[in-house]
């Protein structure tokens, strides 16, 4: 069985973001909205020993309200015993420089995004010698180890989808800003006892059939969340890109994720990488409705589910 706590649901900025006044983030400030942290899970096969999927910049937050991460030893230990990275954006990487504090684990990532990690000078706060920087092997399921080599029980299968290249490493005069296949990847997660799967993809731009034809009626879902409509941030008057031009599908329209996932069978579907200017975070609102009547929740801090 899989263990998976939601650490953050929100997009970028969490809920309310700091500079906005959306109703979303006006109704967070006024109570009627939960706030949320920005976006990463932790998933264990035991209950003592957790895999962080993404750093967030809110990470410590994160770590402080949740029981299970925090430590059990004197003078310092900690459960968490792996990092896993889904690409290189901000939001996923930055909170890795608030594990800085001589605590051992390893950093598993594809190819490019060490590559990233490397060329970063900040990311040297990370000593080497007690945070090893394993690469993410694609499409083979593989165990997750700690420091010491030892299993943690969580296997990991990795995979590219399309997306698109983190926003601070966007070459403007180039095919899609950049952007190469390991940029961008989801995460099919499980145990050894368990017959379902985990299925985290934080940030998708588009889903073809051989990713869809993967999951089975066991497995669970944690899916891009971040728009509701394609041009929900020109509309809210907040900024002048479509969810495609940042590597997301909206939740709505024909080609948005409902539909592209609507003839698939799951365990359960969830909404996460929700950003702060989408109304289905609205209880009451025609959104939340649409979602719900098509058997779609959206992820919470502090959610917890199990996958069997």
């Amino acid at each position: 069985m899989l263990r998976v706590i939601i650490l953050g649901a929100a997009a970028g900025g969490g809920l309310p973001q700091w500079n906005c006044a959306c109703p979303v983030c006006q109704a967070a400030r006024q109570g009627q909205v939960a706030p949320q942290t920005q976006s990463s899970i932790a998933v264990s096969a035991d209950g003592a020993h957790w895999v962080l999927i993404n750093a967030s910049p809110d990470i410590r937050q994160q770590f402080a309200a949740t029981p299970a991460l925090q430590p059990k030893q004197y003078p310092r230990s900690s459960p968490l015993s792996a990092v896993l990275l889904t690409n290189a954006d901000v939001d996923h990487i930055a909170g890795l420089l608030s594990l800085r504090e001589s605590q051992a684990f390893p950093v598993y990532a594809t190819r490019r995004v060490q590559r990233v990690l490397a060329g970063n000078a900040v990311f040297n706060v990370l000593d080497r010698d007690r945070v090893a920087r394993r690469q993410l092997a694609l499409d083979t399921p593989q165990p997750v180890l700690d420091a010491d080599g030892r299993n943690t029980g969580v296997r990991v299968e990795a995979f590219t989808i399309p997306g698109k290249v983190a926003l601070w490493l966007e070459d403007l005069g180039a095919a899609n800003f950049g952007s190469v296949p390991e940029d961008t990847i989801g995460l099919a997660l499980s145990t050894a006892g368990s017959t379902g799967r985990l299925f985290y993809l934080p940030g998708c731009a588009a889903l073809p059939d051989e990713i869809k034809a993967c999951l089975t009626p066991q497995d669970s879902l944690l899916f891009d969340g971040t728009t509701f409509t394609e041009d929900e941030m020109i509309a809210c008057g907040v900024g002048h890109k479509t969810a495609s031009r940042m590597g997301h599908l909206p939740m709505s329209g024909d080609g948005g994720a409902i539909a592209l996932w609507q003839d698939v069978p799951l365990q359960r579907k969830l909404f996460i990488h929700i950003n702060n200017t989408n109304p289905v975070l609205l209880a009451d609102s025609p959104e939340r409705a649409f979602i719900e009547a098509a058997s779609w929740q959206l992820a919470h801090d502090g959610m917890e589910f199990c996958v069997e």
